[in-house]
């Protein structure tokens, strides 16, 4: 009897187990679908839910990041977007955010410095380039000498 017993919570314990490491995988899924969904207040939950248990998706913190611009929060968007590019320094998405953003203060040795490292890594979105490299020539430094 205390063998069944003890098989019985060593099963539950399993179980559980299972659940706790490969129940909390579908955060990220559920909240990129609420996103889509234009339900941002839930996505946002289950992205920062994600972070609590997958720290390094670079992905959570981009999408946190989206949400942050639609939100106009524009520091919490710039954390998120660096956050996002420690954890993976090639993120085309996150660089051409964080460019936008140091557009927008007229930031100009950090765009230059940016769109000089957004050019080896683009794969998708190279044809923001020209933009980028346009809207760099307006805010310039003027020489007045």
């Amino acid at each position: 009897m205390i063998r069944k017993t003890f098989l019985f919570l060593l099963i539950i314990i399993f179980f559980n187990s299972f659940n706790i490491v490969f129940g909390n995988s579908n955060f990220f899924e559920e909240a990129k679908r609420k996103f889509d969904e234009k339900k941002l207040d839930q996505s946002k939950f289950l992205f920062q839910r994600d972070i609590v248990f997958n720290p390094k998706n670079a992905n959570s913190y981009l999408y946190l990041a989206k949400i942050f611009n639609f939100e106009k929060n524009q520091k919490e968007e710039e954390k998120n977007l660096k956050t996002a590019l420690l954890l993976e320094p090639d993120n085309e998405d996150a660089m051409y955010m964080l460019i936008q953003i140091q557009l927008k203060k007229s930031n100009y040795s950090r765009v230059k410095e940016l769109s000089e490292k957004f050019i080896i890594i683009c794969n998708n979105l190279c044809s923001k380039i020209k933009k980028i490299e346009e809207m760099l020539k307006n805010i310039e430094p003027k020489n007045d000498s």
